[in-house]
């Protein structure tokens, strides 16, 4: 890893903090697809670059949300409810992405990211102008719903909030509160997902030196020593915009997204 290859990590770092606090995301929607073009271009093999760019982003992703989750509590925008009975669903869900993952063949894993990410901002665009009056399901369906986000979550390598934020928002929750309560769940689904990957990945062979299974640790440390940092400028951001906009942005920023990985 050259300097200006930790350069180009640290600024990514910087633009996800910000994102992860104005949208809810743990910012993996960035850095797997950054990752990916960036990681052959350091001599790592192309065979798993996937799994080291989904690997790497949810470990960066723990550090993250974790500063976004706390900056929202500070600002009241976490719902307590949401996240009791959430949490033990993406936990669980988050492990078996991983192991999914492992599973399916690795040039696989971009497309399915792709069409992951398109789905989204396709439901995004439709949730615009509607106002739903929908109240979250019981506690049961919501740890239900929960694993299947947190396994789709940890297959692309993002904190789960592009699932749990128009969920959340479709069933009543403030869109405010919804980024808030995506930013802790985001964290602990990062966090079993990593794990997963951390397993699998210690019988990888090829792997670069500074790994931890699958975790790439040189850009795993550049991304979060920003973003940690940035996370409080898009939660203030998110205070201020109105619910409509931040909606817009999250379903055009979910639409670039699909297509970089798409096409």
């Amino acid at each position: 890893m050259n300097i200006e290859f930790f350069a180009t990590l640290v600024l990514l770092g910087g633009i996800v903090g910000i994102l992860a606090g104005l949208l809810g995301i743990g910012g993996g929607l960035i850095v797997v697809p950054a990752l990916l073009f960036l990681l052959p271009l350091a001599g790592i093999e192309p065979d798993i670059c996937m799994q080291i760019a989904l690997a790497t982003s949810l470990s960066s992703i723990i550090v993250t949300s974790g500063s976004s989750a706390l900056n929202h509590f500070k600002l009241g925008n976490v719902d307590i409810y949401v996240v009791k009975w959430l949490m033990p669903g993406v936990v669980v869900g988050g492990f078996l992405g991983a192991n999914v993952a492992e599973w399916l063949p690795a040039e696989y894993l971009p497309k399915v990211f792709g069409f992951i990410v398109l789905g989204l901002a396709v439901q995004m665009f439709l949730s615009i102008k509607g106002h739903s009056t929908k109240t979250m399901p019981g506690s049961l369906a919501t740890m239900t719903i929960g694993t299947g986000i947190g396994m789709v979550s940890s297959l692309a390598g993002i904190g789960g909030g592009s699932l749990s934020v128009p969920f959340l928002n479709r069933h009543g929750v403030e869109m405010r509160r919804a980024v808030g309560s995506s930013s802790v769940c985001g964290c602990f689904i990062a966090f079993a997902g990593m794990v997963g990957f951390i397993l699998h990945g210690y019988q990888a062979q090829s792997l670069p030196p500074y790994s931890l299974g699958y975790v790439y640790l040189p850009a795993l440390v550049a991304i979060a020593s920003t973003s940690m940092l940035t996370t409080r400028i898009g939660a203030q951001m998110a205070t201020s915009i109105p619910t409509s906009v931040l909606k817009k942005i999250f379903a055009v920023f979910l639409l670039f997204v699909a297509g970089t990985m798409l096409f």
